[in-house]
């Protein structure tokens, strides 16, 4: 009995020795794990950004309004000759207004006066030439020549006057029609005939001849941005047809609240954005011309 317990320990010691050696094997038989391929130069690229945007005229954008009327206020519109979209040229009129009828019948009206002024003061100034010569000799008291003289320099004053008016008239008579100050678009139209224009005026209009793009681009990707970065435009709702090409011209330095918003009713309104103009390529240009304000997708290329 004595015997079989000391041969126990040896036993246990042999058992672990050789599950041991097992389990060494196994492991050296497992093969070993492949390394993981470096990523490509395509993977290792950022993704580009993309963001709504809308087209605008690169050059002025003016909203005309009437002129203030010596009581305070503006006059009516009587006509517009132009419509939203319409091409204009500087000095082109736009608008007629309420007070035009008038001016032109006061201007009518001083231009008699002043015709008939310029033949009577002629006249009394060959008259009192005459009366100089004859008081000159005696032959005509020179009271007679005083009334005349007297007579002449009211007659000039009279004409100085209505001359003076008629200049005040033909002034206001071209503050009562709208004229475009350029050559340009009209984009928008705020006042109606019949209407007295208010604090929108009457229409706003922009140069055309140079188009840009504004991208509100979300304040978490404008670091991925640069100046002179190439970018490409698409219509989201189909105005243009294929893509435009442009470039960022200049990066706002203000963050501000999105205006463009998404057709998905789930679109973000509150989104903090900043404004990126772009530059459209000229060839661009003439196709989108007329299409201030369309809304754009703008996606940067990386």
């Amino acid at each position: 009995m004595a015997k079989r317990l000391t041969r126990r320990p040896w036993l246990f010691a042999g058992g672990v020795l050789v599950l041991l050696l097992a389990l060494g094997a196994l492991l050296r038989s497992k093969p070993a794990a492949k390394p993981r391929p470096a990523p490509s130069p395509a993977q290792l690229r950022p993704e580009g950004v993309s963001a709504l945007g809308r087209l605008e005229p690169a050059g002025d954008v003016r909203r005309l309004a009437a002129p203030i009327t010596g009581m305070g206020g503006s006059p009516r519109i009587t006509e517009l000759f132009v419509q939203e979209g319409d091409r204009v040229q500087q000095g082109q009129v736009l608008a007629n207004f309420d007070n035009r009828p008038g001016l032109v019948a006061d201007q009518h009206l001083l231009q008699t006066r002043i015709a008939n002024l310029s033949q009577q003061l002629t006249l009394l100034e060959r008259d009192t030439r005459r009366y100089r010569g004859l008081a000159k000799g005696g032959a005509t008291p020179t009271g007679d020549l005083d009334n005349r003289e007297i007579k002449l320099i009211a007659l000039r004053g009279d004409l100085s006057q209505a001359r003076a008016q008629l200049t005040k008239v033909q002034a206001d008579l071209q503050l009562s029609q709208l004229r475009a100050p350029m050559a340009g678009t009209v984009l928008r139209i705020t006042s109606r005939p019949g209407e007295r224009p208010e604090a929108l005026g009457i229409l706003e209009l922009g140069a055309t001849d140079r188009m840009e793009a504004v991208a509100e681009v979300y304040e978490s990707d404008i670091d991925r941005v640069r100046v002179g970065q190439s970018v490409r435009l698409t219509s989201e709702n189909g105005g243009f047809d294929g893509s435009l090409q442009a470039r960022v011209l200049r990066i706002s330095p203000q963050v501000r609240q999105r205006q463009v918003l998404s057709t998905d009713p789930t679109g973000d309104a509150d989104a903090r954005v900043v404004e990126v103009r772009l530059e459209l390529d000229p060839s661009a240009v003439a196709k989108v011309r007329d299409l201030a304000g369309l809304k754009v997708i703008a996606r940067f290329t990386p």
